[in-house]
């Protein structure tokens, strides 16, 4: 039996030691699942910590099929969603219809010295509806046909949030990747 039916089997039969020991293996890369679709680290952790209670209560679901960190990953952004969909009407969206598509496209080399890190910051700072369409569609590989089931909306909704979310990312990957060229020639 591999290790890691072994954790689950652990798991199952209540041992904390294997609870904790699937925690520590996989926290990390899905807290980063959860930064992408949270508006500040207090929320990607509340989302983690609902997602492991999820993730431990339907263990016994698990088939031993496909990849289990891609199972896992799975849950986590289904509770994402719930939180989503449970706060959506609390969010503001600014109407942004006056940005227009930037002039140029950039060179690569204007990315130069983007880390993950910064890329993943300026996603969070989108309004909440586009973050979601985004990373549906863009990380999650999503078709608009299924975001709109997802988050409730149209098709053309879903297809003008992503449009809307790529032109402000644009704008601010190139605002961020100019201040960091000035501040390293300076």
């Amino acid at each position: 039996m591999s290790e890691i039916k072994n954790i689950i089997t652990g798991c199952l039969k209540g041992n904390r030691r294997d609870q904790e020991l699937l925690y520590r293996r996989h926290a990390a890369k899905l807290f980063a699942v959860c930064m992408q679709y949270s508006g500040n680290d207090e929320e990607a952790r509340d989302i983690l910590q609902e997602g492991f209670i999820k993730i431990f209560e339907n263990l016994v679901h698990y088939k031993h099929e496909g990849s289990f960190e891609g199972w896992m990953r799975r849950i986590v952004v289904n509770t994402a969603l719930e939180r989503y969909r449970s706060k959506h009407n609390l969010y503001r969206v600014d109407d942004i219809d006056q940005i227009t598509e930037p002039d140029a496209t950039p060179d690569n080399e204007d990315y130069a010295g983007l880390e993950a890190s910064d890329l993943l910051e300026i996603i969070r700072e989108l309004p909440p509806k586009y973050r979601m369409v985004f990373n549906l569609y863009a990380i999650e590989g999503y078709t608009h046909k299924e975001i709109s089931s997802i988050v409730n909306i149209s098709e053309g909704t879903s297809k003008s949030n992503l449009s809307r979310a790529r032109v402000i990312l644009q704008r601010r990957v190139g605002s961020y990747t100019g201040l960091k060229k000035k501040s390293s020639n300076g």
